[in-house]
C-alpha cells in the first residue's frame, strides 16, 4: 500500500510590517478557499523561525510562500528551490529569513529535510514601517501568488477542492 507524500505549505512573514506578511496573508486565503487532502496541511508560520523545525521534519514536500528580498521591481515573482535559497535569501534580511534557512539546515544536518523544498515569492515594495496592510501592488499580485502555489501542488499531483464552487480547481 502506497503513503501519500506529506505536503507542507508554509506561510512566513510578519503581518505587521506590511509586504513582509505576504507569504501569511496568502495561507489565509487558501484556507478559507480551499479544501485540501489529508496529506496536505498548509501552515500559518508567522515569523516562528527555528520553531518551525518540527514541521518541516514532518515533510516529504515543503513549499513556502514568503515575501523574498532579490533584485526585481515590487511585484517580481520568485520562484526558488533548496539549492538556490542561500543565494536567493541572504541573512538577516528580514524578521525569520534566516532563521528559516539555519532551520533547514539543521534538519539537512541531522538527515531529516523534506526530499524537496520550494519557495514562492515576491519582491517586496513596502516592509517599514509598521502596518497591517499590503500595498497595493503587492496585494494585486496575490491571486499569481496563489495560482503559483496551486500549480506547484499541482505538479505534486494534488488538487485542493474550492470551497465556493464544491470543485476542484485547475
Amino acid at each position: 500500500m502506497h503513503t501519500p507524500e506529506r505536503v507542507v505549505v508554509l506561510g512566513v512573514g510578519n503581518i505587521l510590517l506590511k509586504d513582509e506578511g505576504i507569504g501569511v496573508r496568502v495561507i489565509e486565503e487558501l484556507q478559507r478557499r480551499y479544501m485540501f487532502p489529508e496529506n496536505v496541511k498548509v501552515v500559518d508560520g508567522g515569523t516562528q523561525g527555528l520553531w518551525l523545525m518540527s514541521t518541516i521534519q514532518e515533510t516529504d514536500r515543503l513549499i513556502v510562500v514568503d515575501a523574498v528580498l532579490g533584485d526585481g521591481e515590487p511585484g517580481t515573482l520568485y520562484r526558488l528551490e533548496r539549492d538556490q535559497l542561500p543565494k536567493g535569501l541572504r541573512a538577516k534580511q528580514s524578521a525569520h529569513d534566516s532563521d528559516l534557512i539555519e532551520a533547514l539546515n539543521l534538519c539537512n544536518l541531522i538527515d531529516q529535510c523534506p526530499k524537496s523544498v520550494v519557495v514562492i515569492g515576491i519582491q517586496p515594495q513596502d516592509i517599514q514601517p509598521f502596518g497591517m496592510e499590503l500595498t497595493e501592488k503587492i496585494a494585486a499580485r496575490m491571486e499569481d501568488l496563489i495560482d503559483l502555489v496551486l500549480k506547484e501542488l499541482h505538479t505534486l499531483g494534488l488538487t485542493p477542492v474550492s470551497i465556493s464552487s464544491g470543485g476542484a480547481t485547475n
